[in-house]
Order: C-alpha cells, then sequence, then structure tokens
C-alpha cells in the first residue's frame, strides 16, 4: 500500500493514514458492487461449469451432480460449437476492421477544418450507437427485403439481380456486419474525434512547409499520434464484436442453416432455451478465455511497434 500510496512530505503519519482510511471508505461501495455484480457471477459460472446443472435442478438443488471437465469435452466435440466459432471469428476479423475503418473515416470528415455545422453531424452519426436494436432491426428487415428492399433495388440500378440478404447462406453474415457497422461505428467515431483534437496543429504545419502532401501528413503524422487511440478502440471492438447476440437474434434467430449462429446466441440457446446451464457455462468461461487471448495478443502487439 505504501508503494502506490507514498506519503507527502507535508503530512505526518497520522494525517497520511486517516485521509487514506477516508479514501478507502469513499472507494468501498464501488468495490463492493464490482464484487457482487461482477466477481461473484464470475465464480458461480465458473463452479456452475462443473455441474450438470439443468432445469430439473431449480426445483431440487440434489439433482444436480459435480461433472468435473465432461462439459468442456462435450463442447469440444460439438458440431455446433465449432460452427459457433467460426462465424463469430468471421464476424470479428471482417466486421471489427471493417468498422474500425468508417469510424476513422467519419471523424477526419466531420474533424475536417473545413466541415460545418459539427455538432449537427457528430450527433446524427452517434444517433445509431443509442436506437433501439430492435427498431432498427426492423428498419433493416425492410431494407434487406428481397423483393422490396431498398438495397436490392439501387443493385437493380446496376443491372445485379436482387439478392436475399437475410435467407441465403452466403450473405446473412455480411448483412449482419453491415447492421452491426452501421449501429456501432458512431461511439469509436467519437473516441477517434477526441483523439484527432490532440493533435498538435503545429505538426501539420511543418509538415506542409516540408511539402508534405495530405496523404503523407495523414501516414507521418496523424497515424502515429492516434496510436494509443487505435490500441483502445480495437481492444473495445473486439470485445463487442466477440459477444455478437442482439443482432443474429432479432434478424435471423441464428439462421439460415446456422450461418449467422454466434457463441453468445449459442450459449443463450444452451442455457435458456434447453436449461443446459452447465453446459452454457462452459461456453461462456471458453468465450472468456478467446476474448482474454485476443485482447492479450493486441496488447503485444502494439509493445512490438
Amino acid at each position: 500500500m505504501q508503494a502506490f500510496f507514498p506519503v507527502p512530505y507535508s503530512l505526518s503519519q497520522q494525517e497520511y493514514a486517516a485521509q487514506r482510511r477516508a479514501a478507502l471508505c469513499f472507494v468501498a461501495p464501488a468495490l463492493a458492487l464490482i464484487a457482487l455484480f461482477f466477481f461473484l457471477p464470475v465464480l458461480a459460472g465458473l463452479l456452475l461449469s462443473f455441474t450438470d446443472f439443468d432445469i430439473y435442478a431449480l426445483g431440487d438443488y440434489g439433482r444436480m451432480r459435480f461433472v468435473g471437465l465432461d462439459n468442456y469435452r462435450q463442447l469440444l466435440q460439438a458440431p455446433l460449437f465449432w460452427l459457433a466459432l467460426k462465424n463469430t471469428l468471421y464476424f470479428v476479423v471482417v466486421g471489427g476492421p471493417l468498422s474500425v475503418c468508417v469510424s476513422l473515416g467519419a471523424a477526419l470528415l466531420v474533424n475536417h477544418p473545413l466541415a460545418c455545422c459539427k455538432p449537427v453531424f457528430r450527433s446524427a452519426l452517434f444517433l445509431p450507437v443509442v436506437t433501439t436494436l430492435v427498431a432498427v432491426a426492423v428498419v433493416w428487415r425492410y431494407l434487406l427485403h428481397p423483393r422490396y428492399g431498398f438495397l436490392n433495388y439501387a443493385l437493380s440500378r446496376f443491372d445485379i439481380p436482387p439478392i436475399d440478404w437475410l435467407g441465403d447462406p452466403d450473405w446473412a453474415m455480411p448483412a449482419i456486419m453491415l447492421l452491426a457497422v452501421w449501429k456501432n461505428f458512431g461511439f469509436n467515431m467519437i473516441i477517434f474525434v477526441a483523439g484527432l483534437q490532440n493533435v498538435p496543429g503545429r505538426l501539420y504545419e511543418a509538415a506542409a512547409l516540408d511539402g508534405a502532401s495530405g496523404w503523407q501528413q495523414f501516414r507521418y503524422v496523424t497515424l502515429p499520434l492516434l496510436a494509443p487511440t487505435f490500441l483502445f478502440v480495437t481492444v473495445v471492438t473486439l470485445i463487442g464484436y466477440f459477444q455478437l447476440f442482439g443482432e443474429p437474434y432479432v434478424m435471423t434467430q441464428g439462421g439460415p442453416n446456422n450461418a449467422t449462429l454466434s457463441m453468445v446466441l449459442l450459449m443463450y440457446q444452451e442455457g435458456f432455451k434447453w436449461w443446459n446451464m452447465g453446459f452454457a457455462a462452459a461456453l461462456a468461461l471458453v468465450l472468456f478465455a478467446i476474448i482474454l487471448a485476443g485482447t492479450w495478443l493486441q496488447l503485444r502487439l502494439k509493445r512490438l511497434y
């Protein structure tokens, strides 16, 4: 504790101890809430993954048995798990960078010195983030309708045949990805705008005096100084996209032919549709381990550069 709270030379030991006790008193309610609503549920989920807890055990806990690692063995042997993992990784690997690029492009546009009505555009682009997913899904189902949808109507202007966006297994996940990027890019855009506003203007002036083009200023001034912002945005985007649930649940229910089945949606089905709580808890722990490994990998790659 002494290493984290060095004693100021102007305070006596008694005064410092009193201030530390006061600080801990202020922090204690938040720590208690975190322990109650985060650490305890995580611990309960870990213990639950070692049991065969199901709907019958709700009425009689004597029906719950300790099965050790059986849930994890069944999970790794289930073809549906590997399909959900493949769909989730596809969504993260393709949709994550796409969302970051769209967010950065929007941030550059609304932060441009010649842009007018910046607060209006920022609010308009951020609006999808705070819009209810169900309402957005209803609108997008009409936009993606194979016969009357606006997207197919626009494609028909270029003599492209209509696409069954939500009914074709090859196009269902890209359609879900398009919806997710549109709905979520506004949050990262605000983070990028904050990062762009912290770039000193004198650096652009010096680069312009040296004859740097707009692309060279972006490549050698903007991107290096946005590295911490990129790290935060990519980590947050990775964590959020690995937890894909709402979009496929509302739009396709995991179909067609499980083409949009994600790991969280599979966990929901196993836990709350089939009441295989132990199996669902094991799936949640595996997903947590994958997210933790992905975050650690990103932090390690950042240190290399």
